[in-house]
């Protein structure tokens, strides 16, 4: 028997057609658990949906995804109504779905909303807790592969922006079976050896499966117990990871964390300019408003006529004198004038104004004789007239 060679779109056509002609594969009802969930943003989803032992990918056409009432996710249990057909160009076959319900979660789903529920009531995701990210670091660690796009673009993004900053790399798996606690020994690692002013933890984008290592606790607490701020920059902009809410700062991709992480130099450079320039505005605008006030300071009457108001507390202490030796003037005349009239009063009634009229006093010592009864016989007196005073004997 000679068998005579076809192509393979021939043989794939083929398999399509015997597919198609499958009563049973074109109305087929299968439930699973969505994997590699992709929303195109044309409006068609692509997924995968598996079981313990196998998988099969699917596509839900846009005409049939708007009539979905819950929007799929990695992890989800699901019924998925269709029909199985072989795709020519890739000789593969798939289900084009056009029709899907829930069926559940998927245990992987289910554990990642239980732990996140637990840390949250625990803590480890308050805003309280998270710490700065340094603004100018000189050294990044970085935890992801050794290999791989997401070391690549972290290093380049970083040494664009500031050259100088280093890059502090410690290699772990970033998924399978024990890549958990290698990331979280590595954690430790750089807090105790301080390797690094900041951490990135990083990986590419991956189904909930490829990214479960930053789903376990063992990560989480070792992320929460770092005394470095950890950026997290784990699949893409859309998967989230336990990871992610326990970490200081949440970066969409690696590229975005190490933009995060490492300021622009040349921005840092027109702001240190910007400064310098205002700092060097205000200092002038000081020093003009300074002279201003000094050549004010200057041209007061103060500066100018420096002795004028000396001279004139001199001319209000002259006011004050006159006024008063004025006041003791009056005040002496006043006096005077006073003393003249009791001088009068007084002259007008002194015993001595007698003499003048030809009176005399007699005494005898000191004491006036006012009585013959006051003298004896041969005694001496004292007479005292008007020009003088004379001795007498009585007889």
């Amino acid at each position: 028997m000679k068998y005579e060679p076809i192509s393979v779109t021939d043989l794939n056509k083929y398999i399509k057609e015997k597919v198609a002609g499958d009563e049973f594969l074109n109305n087929v009802l299968v439930k699973g658990e969505i994997s590699n969930f992709k929303n195109h943003y044309t409006g068609h989803m692509y997924f995968t949906l598996k079981d313990e032992n196998s998988l099969i990918k699917c596509i839900m056409f846009k005409s049939f995804t708007a009539n979905l009432k819950f929007m799929p996710k990695d992890g989800m249990k699901v019924m998925v109504f269709g029909t199985v057909s072989v795709f020519e160009r890739d000789g593969v076959y798939q289900i084009y779905a056009k029709a899907m319900q829930e069926d559940g979660m998927g245990s992987l789903y289910t554990a990642y909303e239980e732990l996140k529920t637990k840390l949250e009531k625990e803590g480890l995701f308050d805003i309280s807790h998270k710490k700065k990210i340094p603004l100018m670091p000189k050294t990044i660690g970085v935890l992801t592969s050794n290999t791989g796009a997401v070391i690549r673009d972290i290093i380049n993004v970083s040494t664009r922006r500031n050259p100088d900053v280093s890059i502090r790399l410690l290699p772990v798996p970033v998924q399978g079976e024990g890549a958990a606690v290698k990331i979280a020994e590595a954690i430790k690692t750089m807090n105790k050896k301080k390797l690094a002013d900041v951490i990135i933890i990083a990986r590419g984008g991956g189904s909930l499966e490829d990214l479960w290592p930053f789903n376990e606790e063992i990560v989480a607490r070792a992320i929460y117990d770092s005394d470095l701020p950890v950026i997290s920059a784990v699949g893409h902009e859309t998967d989230f990871t336990i990871a992610d809410f326990v970490a200081d700062l949440r970066a969409p991709t690696p590229s975005a964390a190490a933009e995060l992480a490492v300021p622009n130099i040349a921005d840092v450079k027109l702001k240190l300019e910007s400064y310098q320039s205002r700092y060097k505005m205000a200092l002038k605008k000081k020093i003009e408003l300074m002279k201003l006030r000094y050549e004010k300071c200057m041209n007061s009457r103060v500066f100018r006529e420096p002795l004028q108001k000396i001279n004139e507390q001199y001319i209000a202490v002259d006011m004050k004198l006159k006024r008063i030796e004025n006041s003791i003037i009056l005040k002496l005349k006043d006096c005077k004038t006073n003393m003249t009239n009791v001088i009068s009063k007084l002259d007008a009634l002194s015993p001595l104004k007698t003499l003048t009229r030809g009176y005399i006093i007699a005494q005898k010592g000191n004491t006036i004789i006012k009585s013959v009864q006051d003298i004896k016989t041969d005694e001496q007196i004292n007479l005292r007239f008007q020009d003088g005073e004379r001795k007498a004997k009585i007889l």
